[in-house]
């Protein structure tokens, strides 16, 4: 196992086992044909090969984390926070943020122990910051929606005059996050 994931696999191998959603012979067989394909990801793995239910999957990393989970499917992130943040630095942190109260940020994060998460948010918001842990493709998609989403919509509303305005603030935050 490599230094990266090697304590990652083994702590969730460990926690799947101890909460009942295999058996220590199942994980570890998991584990090695994990290592065998060599995925980036070894929730990606979990899930693609059906060993796993998502909602298991968050407590398992809730509990290794030691932070709640998030489940990101479905939910309504809130558009002018997500705006905050350049689409390539939430992809490549794999994270997003979810809740905003007051002084506080909530941010879903694939792995929220990762140290360069919170010098990374502080370059574009100056939040208190809690993070919640989820599922990494969950994040991604969710992500890739809302960008996505929101491109759209900037082209529709170029031929319309009357949203103009709004139009050319979107463009002119989009120039600033390509550069």
């Amino acid at each position: 196992m490599d230094a990266k994931h090697g304590p990652l696999i083994e702590g969730l191998s460990k926690l799947l086992v101890e909460r009942g959603f295999m058996s220590a012979a199942e994980a570890s067989s998991a584990a090695k044909a994990f290592r065998d394909r060599s995925e980036t990801e070894f929730t990606h793995f979990l899930l693609d090969e059906g060993l796993i239910e998502e909602a298991d999957l968050l407590e398992v990393l809730s509990a290794y984390y030691q932070v709640p989970p998030f489940d990101v499917n479905g939910y309504f992130f809130d558009r002018d926070m997500l705006k905050k943040f350049p689409k390539g630095v939430l992809l490549r942190h794999n994270m997003i943020p979810a809740e905003q109260d007051e002084n506080m940020l909530i941010v879903v994060a694939a792995d929220p122990a990762d140290s360069n998460l919170l010098p990374i948010l502080g370059k574009y918001v100056s939040y208190d910051i809690r993070f919640n842990v989820g599922i990494a493709r969950d994040i991604e998609d969710a992500v890739k929606e809302f960008y996505d989403e929101s491109e759209e919509r900037l082209e529709t509303d170029m031929d319309r005059p009357e949203k103009y305005t709004e139009v050319k603030e979107d463009v002119q935050i989009k120039r600033i996050i390509k550069e």
